[in-house]
């Protein structure tokens, strides 16, 4: 049907078949597939910078991810052995004589079910483009990389069954976006308390790798005990995590929307990638509800931004990662 991703294996097909000279009609004949949909594929891969003789080297998920941009990029695990990586390798490249293929035949010879040397390169490119200043994204320019982290809780809750009394528990979800990027993180926990506040908060630094310098709370009671526009309040707990760690934390101002918008924006963002998703779904634990929930924010970060040719994770490693 058109309107639906195909599989790449089909997609493929028509390549080949436009390669050798077959018009899109014949193409859509020949397959069984809807004229317009040969045609959308095909404009695609027209755009691409890659010529169709590389798209076709190109390994499924990858071809899925320049094919049909929002879908998810990275569908195995190799990515995630390779992302933490790429800041080494781009340094390696400094170096004299140094050059991705040999980069890669180290690479391979650790990980032989590793990429090939072609996917190798492109994700190498992808880092590397991810880094590079778009001037369509003015509002996320006046974001220093690594420094501020947003935080605030959804306004709805979810929820999982207790086995032992069938109760239906709800729960709050933590939510936290690097507005220089975009990335997001989220997290269910058992209510808005300091205790649990924190613990969301130490998981969401874990699940980045490092802690932001600066910490945007809304003023919520587990992080703001007074809110003033000039001096606001700070929960003892809070500072003294904060100091922990080495950050500051600095609350929204009140009625001030656009200090905390990116964030906003984000929870909008799981509530669609998130709560409507799980939706059917039922859990029985927290540590269950949370699995899957980890599990959805991994591939919206996986998932190639409309406006950008990188994922938000890609963004996230070349950025603000290595900050």
């Amino acid at each position: 049907m058109a309107g639906k991703t195909k599989e790449m294996s089909k997609v493929k097909q028509m390549l080949r078949l436009h390669q050798n000279g077959v018009s899109n009609r014949q193409i859509a004949a020949e397959l069984s597939i809807n004229k317009e949909t040969v045609n959308r594929y095909i404009k695609r891969a027209k755009g691409d910078h890659l010529p169709i003789s590389e798209l076709l080297n190109l390994e499924d998920p990858v071809l899925q991810h320049r094919m049909t941009g929002g879908n998810p990029a990275y569908v195995d695990n190799r990515f995630e052995e390779l992302k933490g990586r790429l800041p080494y390798y781009e340094k390696e490249l400094e170096r004299k004589h140094v050059t991705l293929t040999t980069l890669w035949e180290e690479y391979i010879v650790e990980n032989p079910n590793g990429y090939s040397l072609t996917q190798f390169r492109y994700h190498y490119r992808q880092h590397t483009k991810a880094k590079r200043k778009n001037p369509s994204s003015i509002l996320k320019d006046l974001y220093v990389p690594g420094e501020k982290l947003f935080i605030d809780f959804a306004g709805d809750t979810m929820e999982y069954i207790d086995r032992e009394t069938g109760e239906v528990i709800k729960v709050q979800v933590f939510v936290a976006c690097m507005p220089a990027t975009d990335y997001g993180f989220a997290m269910a926990v058992p209510s808005q308390k300091s205790e649990d506040f924190i613990h969301a908060l130490t998981s969401c630094f874990q699940a980045l790798g490092d802690v932001p310098k600066i910490i945007v709370s809304d003023n919520l009671k587990a992080a703001v005990t007074k809110t003033d526009p000039y001096e606001p309040q700070i929960n003892r707990i809070m500072e003294d995590m904060a100091n922990h760690y080495g950050c500051v934390v600095i609350p929204a101002r009140p009625r001030r929307p656009k200090d905390k918008g990116l964030v906003e924006n984000h929870v909008k963002i799981v509530y669609n990638r998130v709560y409507a998703q799980l939706r059917h779904r039922k859990f029985f634990s927290l540590e269950e509800l949370n699995c899957a929930i980890a599990e959805k924010m991994l591939a919206h970060n996986h998932k190639r931004m409309q406006q950008h040719p990188y994922t938000r994770e890609e963004h996230f490693l070349a950025i603000e990662k290595s900050q």
